[in-house]
């Protein structure tokens, strides 16, 4: 009876047995041939970002729905591969889609615990449904999936099938694989990865959110050591990298902190052009533009503004907190998190670190940062703000709650700083090819971006002198020529009926000076007269050869005092052109563009100076300026750029009307640079707001930095000039075109005649002038300079 009870079970099994493989059969029968097509595998085309790289191959901006880097499954380190395995699919190379002892294990081990612990989907069948289904948890999805597996691996290599794991799968951060992961986590290469933070990023696939090192640390370091313990276990590490790996303390890149190199407004720049050309593809076909940036120059751009800006800042004092958090509304929750949580909305600015004040005492601040840190401010690093811990304005109260600015300073204390309201925007550009070295568009592109340098219209004051001087040259006025630093009022040129009369900035009059040392020193009279001599229609059209337009230049005598707009772009391109010998060069940032296999697309073909750029002025009008412009910074506004310690440096400052802006752009035969500061509202700057206290320190923090280690260089003089020994200024040369001068030379300008020399006067007497042109120049001015 026994025996036939079990013949009848076993009968039965065998029968449940022979009819679920016919059903399992005519299910595979009927869905394999639905199964989807494998040509988003076959042809992987991942969603590539934008990125933007220096001309030296740093990377300043990324821009794409995915942050991903395409990788090779050569070019992933081997212990990166088995912490995968190790935690994914360790039977991954043994099995052919499906691993059958992973699944009796995982429902061993699920039946023992009571629900469901361990999954047994391999890498296989993760790729088929990343790729080809959706996410729900249904049985007939995971049966799909098993036999796309199956499909899978009978199309696809072992290697192919892992290199398109490491692309696809999501990591968390916005990071699409192991190779941008590895950027997002800890700012590296995948191939600079230790094992501690290899095993920390494998343990990502199985829950991006919960084993985040970001956001839950505790939960992610549980699972990283789980995975370092498999590796043990299989033999792919021995027991010292264990070890090692288990007390490796990760630094972890936070998305609170602002990474990555400071070239934002460049790789905005960029974006916006690769946008116009190719739309939403540029987001998603990898496309690489390189840029004419020099990481190097970048960052000594970046670091000089900056600190320029700050410094300004802090001499008109602190103005106190940016704002400030009720903590009383957060009784009976963890201080913590609600300190974290004010934190999250507030970004950092490069070492400007954001922070919450929790204890105030008149010797010291301590300060809450962002992950739990605490910022103990006393002594010295309290002296910015002094004023505020006993100030009775509520709204400049140091107090707890109150949200500051701290910095960990180089001499190792901590100190409170603020961010500016001011702003500036810096730019330098070679001056044979107009390629952008450095570009710096404000002070933080997170707070505002817009890009002062190329969007930033504002009068240039004083550092658009050079291009009416240069006219004047043009005209036949060598820089000896004599005018009169006088009064002088001007009858209305607009219809407004109000007389003008110009001033200079210091209120005062010099009489007689040469054209070379009236620049020097920014006399504006000066400047008034000489414009007046040679005309502001010619004045308008002679500045168009330096690429400026005359809507933004009236043709008024308010020219010669830069009234009109111009950018700090536009400036450096202008002063390119006395720099190159008169070339007109246009300033470039793009050099090339390429698709993700690294063809080149497209290549900027720069006109440069010498070899096909068209001739803006006369070489020797170029020389003549580049000697004056010299002169104003070993005797003139801009003499403190001689700290530098060269010769070959030339430039002007600019402060405009009221102190609303403060210029100086220079150069030296081979760099040109503009800086510019001022506020976005325009409004006065103060008593510190002139171009050679504002502006000219952070030039010259830049070219300190960016001429370093370079030649001086001694610009030729060109053909057609003749030279004057100790006819400039203290004893310098003087310069004149060949076709001007005539045999005993007397000034003939004056109304009175002939001005005298007096003895040890800085300037030499201007020889007459023997030409058509210049004689009718002489006519012309006799009544206007003087």
């Amino acid at each position: 009876m026994l025996k036939r009870i079990l013949a009848i079970l076993a009968g039965l099994f065998i029968g449940g047995a022979v009819v679920a493989a016919g059903a399992l059969a005519v299910a595979v029968i009927i869905t394999y041939p639905t199964l989807p097509s494998l040509d988003s595998l076959t042809d992987y085309r991942p969603k590539i970002p934008l990125r933007v790289f220096s001309s030296d191959g740093v990377l300043i901006g990324e821009f794409g729905e995915e942050r991903r880097f395409f990788l090779h499954i050569q070019e992933v380190p081997q212990t990166m591969k088995q912490a995968v395995l190790a935690a994914e699919d360790e039977r991954f190379y043994q099995h052919s889609g499906v691993d059958y002892l992973g699944v009796l294990r995982a429902a061993l081990t699920n039946l023992a615990t009571g629900h469901s612990k361990l999954g047994a989907s391999t890498i296989t069948m993760q790729v088929a449904r990343n790729f080809l289904l959706s996410p729900e948890k249904t049985f007939t999805r995971k049966f799909t999936e098993a036999l796309l597996a199956f499909k899978i691996e009978h199309s696809l290599s072992k290697d192919q099938i892992l290199e398109l794991y490491f692309n696809q799968i999501y990591l968390g951060q916005r990071a699409y694989g192991f190779g941008a992961a590895a950027q997002a986590y800890f700012g590296k290469s995948i191939k600079d990865l230790n094992v501690a933070e290899m095993a920390m990023l494998a343990g990502l696939p199985k829950a991006p959110s919960a084993y985040n090192p970001v956001v839950n640390p505790e939960r992610a370091a549980l699972r990283q050591h789980y995975i370092l313990r498999r590796m043990k276990e299989l033999n792919y590490i021995t027991q010292e990298q264990y070890d090692d790996a288990i007390q490796v303390k990760l630094k972890v890149v936070s998305q609170a902190q602002d990474s990555g190199f400071p070239a934002q407004y460049v790789a905005e720049m960029a974006r916006q052009a690769m946008y116009e050309r190719y739309r939403e593809k540029a987001y998603t076909d990898g496309f690489r533009v390189v840029t004419t940036i020099n990481s190097h120059d970048q960052q000594y751009a970046y670091d000089a503004l900056r600190a320029g800006l700050i410094d300004f800042d802090r001499k008109h004092g602190y103005r106190g907190p940016e704002s400030f958090v009720d903590l009383t509304q957060s009784q009976g929750d963890d201080p913590a998190e609600v300190l974290d949580d004010a934190l999250a909305e507030l970004r950092d600015s490069g070492d400007m670190l954001a922070a919450i004040v929790q204890t105030v005492s008149p010797n010291e601040v301590r300060a809450y940062l962002r992950g739990g840190k605490t910022a103990v401010i006393k002594g010295p690093g309290l002296d910015f703000a002094r004023r505020s811990l006993t100030s009775r304005v509520p709204a400049q109260q140091l107090r707890p709650g109150a949200v500051i600015r701290v910095r960990a300073n180089e001499k190792g204390y901590w100190e409170i700083v603020q961010m500016p309201e001011v702003e500036g925007g810096f730019v330098s550009l070679d001056t044979r090819t107009g390629g952008i070295r450095a570009l710096v568009g404000g002070f933080d592109f997170n707070r505002r971006s817009f890009n002062h340098v190329t969007q930033a219209w504002r009068q240039p004051g004083s550092t658009f002198k050079p291009f009416i001087y240069s006219a004047a040259v043009d005209k036949g006025l060598p820089p000896s020529t004599m005018i009169n630093d006088a009064p002088l009022t001007v009858d209305p040129q607009d219809g407004s009926g109000q007389r003008w009369e110009p001033k200079n900035d210091d209120g005062k009059f010099l009489g007689m000076v040469s054209m070379r040392r009236a620049l020097s020193l920014s006399r504006n009279l000066v400047s008034v007269r000489l414009i007046k001599a040679i005309g502001p229609d010619y004045a308008q059209q002679y500045i168009q050869r330096f690429g400026f337009s005359a809507k933004q230049h009236p043709a008024y005598l308010t020219m010669a005092l830069g009234a009109g707009s111009a950018t700090p772009l536009q400036m450096a391109e202008g002063y390119a052109a006395f720099a190159n010998g008169g070339y007109r060069t246009k300033a470039y940032f793009i050099d090339r563009i390429e698709d993700a296999s690294g063809k080149v697309l497209a290549k900027t073909a720069p006109t440069i100076a010498g070899q096909g750029a068209q001739q803006a002025i006369d070489p020797r009008n170029a020389f003549i300026m580049t000697s004056m412009l010299r002169d104003v910074v070993r005797y003139g506004t801009a003499a403190r750029a001689m700290s530098i310690g060269r010769q070959d440096l030339a430039g002007k400052t600019g402060t405009t009307s009221d102190f609303k802006d403060a210029w100086f752009v220079g150069f030296n035969p081979g760099l040109v640079a503009a800086t510019w500061v001022g506020y976005d509202q325009p409004r006065s700057l103060g008593r510190y707001g002139y171009g050679g206290t504002a502006a000219l320190p952070i030039w010259i923090n830049y070219m300190t930095n960016a001429l370093k280690g370079v030649p001086e260089v001694d610009t030729p003089v060109p053909t057609g000039i003749t030279v004057k020994p100790g006819a400039g200024l203290r004893g310098g040369d003087e310069y004149y075109y060949d076709e001007f001068l005539k045999p005993n030379p007397e000034v003939h300008l004056d109304n009175q005649g002939t001005v005298p020399v007096e003895p040890g006067a800085d300037d030499a007497s201007d020889p007459a002038v023997d030409s058509p042109a210049a004689r009718d120049a002489v006519e012309n001015v006799k009544e206007q300079l003087f």
